[in-house]
């Protein structure tokens, strides 16, 4: 296959170029109008399976002469901003009809996308395949969404979100479609009826956590103009509301887009278009925080017998992996017409043309993890683990959720080191943690009532207490600790069958502190000789080590 990508050293053609560059069955004509800028990208990729050709194309110059020249089997249009084609913006489109060539682009915007299927008609008539919106909006979500609705009746509501990394890198054009949409009125559906949006200036706050990894921390969303706002209400027409945001980071640089965009909304300014550049700057340089980023999607509906339901999925990205997934629908589709498994011909929006499962396969060999859960099975019946871990907590081991289900004492034995300094000690004292033992009697108490559990451990005569709660809040999905006044945030995270506890925040009488100052934990329980077995470490940078505990215990006594 001979693969033309339209803006193919910019931001996102140059990821496609990144995915697909190991195939040898490719040729990659990586093009943009700088045929300079091209070389140097090719240039720059070094030994690469696939052919890649540098070249010059200009979407706005003679587009039929130029695809002529380049003879490619399938072009990519990964450029944009697509809500700025204005007159002619299906010049490209047109032009592969014509020339017969496959057509896929990245399209981000609601206007665009709906309007390809008017070349549907011709597109069969010439064979070829011609799709819009190749990204993770609105492809990826309509894969999801036909995942968590299987077996309901009735779908209500979809929302979903993405949230990348403060280091993804974003390219010019993104922002340049951000500063023209922003605070202007799009349509979508809410409340089972059409009506306007003003993207940015509409929030929600979401945890991305798939089960058993630490979640991405607590995200402010923002309604933004993507194809699902339609596409997605054409697949699902009986869902009453759908929502799509994005949730940028730093917050402090959102929360400025947000102010920004309300300039727009009430009429102060007519669009931020004119400040795209100063946006782009401060995107691809203001950053900190942790190199991570996520997806989310949520489904709410009912079962065949009416019951409620309510299902996320959800997908956490670590490193540079993630920057990668926007991409990745390209990816699957060529991957894909190259076994022999082209999309059908035809002009459409791309939401039928991949599942999750392919998607599925590509995340398979990143550090890209994604995951389910099913709230509506969640009551005040189910363990206070087991509603966090979701579908983790079955891969644990026996006796681990033996300990967390309906155990209400347990006996065992332990060791328990205090640290040397006057300030560990003081601290020690303060929360109430046992003197150091080398081998001591432990007796541990589940108290369990509609709100959470009383944790009350006894070491040899001397016993202390902890409340643990479901995090609510910015502290969603995540357990929460309280020692007296303060309450310590901690994710759940599975590993090779055993049950580590992250500190992710802390806070002193619900007020939060910062994460430098907080002591630091390694706190884990797993299974040895067939025998539950705990440890516990905490320490701070300014006093060591404040204890260390660590032992075994059995379950001498259930609920009923």
């Amino acid at each position: 296959m001979k693969l033309l990508i339209v803006g193919g050293y910019g931001t996102f053609g140059g990821r496609i170029v990144q995915l697909l560059e190991s195939e040898p069955r490719l040729t990659l004509i990586v093009a943009g109008r700088s045929r300079a800028r091209a070389e140097a990208w090719c240039g720059s990729r070094g030994p690469t399976a696939a052919h890649l050709i540098p070249a010059a194309f200009d979407r706005d110059g003679d587009v039929a002469a130029q695809l002529a020249l380049l003879r490619p089997n399938t072009l990519v249009d990964a450029s944009g901003p697509f809500q700025a084609y204005g007159e002619g913006r299906y010049r490209l489109v047109e032009a592969c009809i014509a020339r017969r060539v496959n057509y896929l682009d990245l399209a981000d915007g609601s206007d665009f996308v709906a309007g390809v299927p008017a070349f549907d008609d011709a597109a069969k008539r010439a064979g070829l395949f011609v799709l819009s919106g190749v990204s993770s909006f609105p492809v990826l979500t309509a894969a999801v969404v036909r995942r968590l609705s299987s077996g309901m009746t009735r779908v209500d509501s979809i929302t979903g979100g993405i949230a990348p990394s403060p280091y993804a890198g974003v390219g010019e054009n993104v922002i340049r479609a951000i500063a023209g949409y922003a605070g202007r009125p799009v349509t979508l559906m809410r409340d089972g009826a059409r009506a306007q949006g003003h993207p940015l200036t509409q929030q929600m706050r979401y945890t991305i956590a798939p089960p058993g990894r630490v979640p991405v921390k607590n995200t402010l969303f923002s309604l933004v103009d993507v194809p699902d706002l339609r596409a997605l209400g054409e697949l699902w027409p009986q869902a009453r509301t759908i929502w799509m945001g994005a949730g940028p980071v730093p917050e402090i640089l959102h929360r400025a887009l947000i102010g920004l965009a309300w300039l727009v909304r009430i009429g102060l300014v007519r669009s931020l278009s004119p400040l795209a550049p100063l946006m782009h700057w401060a995107t691809n340089r203001l950053r900190w925080g942790e190199h991570r980023g996520g997806m989310f999607v949520e489904v709410e509906g009912a079962d065949g017998t009416g019951a409620p339901v309510r299902r996320s999925w959800h997908l956490l990205a670590e490193g540079n992996d993630g920057p990668l997934i926007p991409s990745m629908a390209v990816e699957a589709l060529v991957r894909k017409a190259l076994d022999g498994r082209a999309p059908a011909p035809g002009a459409r929006a791309a939401v039928n043309d991949l599942d999750l499962a392919d998607y599925e396969m590509l995340f398979a060999n990143k550090t890209i993890y994604p995951g389910f859960r099913d709230d509506s099975a969640a009551g005040p019946g189910k363990p206070l683990y087991a509603a966090l871990l979701g579908h983790a907590w079955q891969a644990l081991p026996d006796e681990i959720r033996a300990m967390h289900d309906r155990t209400e004492t347990a006996e065992g034995r332990a060791s328990v080191e205090r640290g040397s300094n006057i300030f560990s000690r003081l601290i020690a004292w303060a929360v109430g943690f046992p003197g150091a033992a080398a081998d001591i009697p432990v007796h541990v108490h589940f108290g369990t009532d509609g709100d959470g559990e009383t944790w009350t451990r006894a070491f040899g005569t001397h016993s202390f207490s902890s409340r643990q709660l479901l995090g609510r809040g910015r502290s969603q999905r995540l357990l929460c600790e309280r020692f007296g006044p303060l309450t310590f945030a901690m994710a759940l995270v599975t590993r090779e069958e055993k049950l580590a506890l992250v500190l992710r925040g802390w806070s002193l009488l619900g007020l939060p502190l910062p994460m430098w100052l907080c002591p630091r934990s390694t706190s884990y329980e797993t299974v040895e000789d067939g025998r539950f077995r705990f440890h516990v470490e905490i320490s701070h940078p300014f006093t060591g080590l404040i204890v260390r505990y660590r032992g075994w215990l059995e379950p001498i006594g259930r609920r009923g």
